[in-house]
């Protein structure tokens, strides 16, 4: 059965929203969605520092000089990360600035929402390292919850059981819709919300 996952709690945020809108949103335009399921796709994206910099780059393109600044990392480490994410086709190269003698690139990401497949279960260790970041990544962002507020809205939880396998194809395909229906959602003038999603297969004894 394939396994799929959202790269990042915000990832989903942007999903039917590909082109850029002026002073809101996004500042590039970009497909939905992108499978990944090429292996030297799932290497990549295992990588924690490799996912923290696609998720900067949803919102909108960035420099190696930028995303160095926003890390806290040498330049050359960074554009190491983006060399690897490139070849990958994770990422492009959305636009170009002359700064002097040099020339500037901004990078973006190949699409909004990255969803993961690993059929034959050979990329599952990726697969894992992956998903372990995401909802990292999407822990540090949350909020302490405003008790104060009757109306704050927030939800978390972890399940566990058994499913056979129509039941979880059947799941998979509900949370699909779930995250694209969130994208859709978009409002610039609302409130910043994430969602992180992670349904996947455990060890019998987990």
């Amino acid at each position: 059965m394939a396994r799929k996952t959202s790269v990042a709690a915000r990832a989903a945020g942007s999903a039917g929203s590909a082109k850029a809108v002026p002073g809101v949103g996004p500042d590039y335009e970009a497909p939905d969605v992108l499978l990944v399921r090429k292996p030297e796709q799932l290497k990549a994206l295992a990588d924690e520092l490799r996912s923290r910099i696609v998720v900067l780059l949803r919102e909108r393109a960035r420099s190696t000089t930028e995303l160095a600044d926003r890390l806290g990392l040498p330049k050359g480490t960074v554009a190491h990360h983006l060399k690897v994410l490139e070849r990958a086709g994770l990422i492009r190269v959305v636009r170009t600035r002359q700064v002097r003698a040099v020339t500037e690139r901004y990078y973006g990401r190949a699409a909004r929402l990255f969803l993961y497949d690993s059929p034959d279960g050979s990329q599952a260790e990726d697969v894992r390292n992956i998903t372990a970041t995401s909802l990292r990544i999407a822990a540090e962002e949350i909020l302490p919850a405003n008790y104060e507020d009757p109306e704050s809205v927030g939800c978390s939880g972890v399940m566990r059981v058994r499913l056979n396998e129509d039941d979880a194809k059947r799941f998979s395909r509900r949370l699909d819709r779930l995250m694209k229906e969130f994208g859709a959602a978009e409002d610039p003038r609302g409130e910043p919300y994430g969602l992180a999603i992670a349904m996947y297969r455990r060890a019998a004894d987990a």
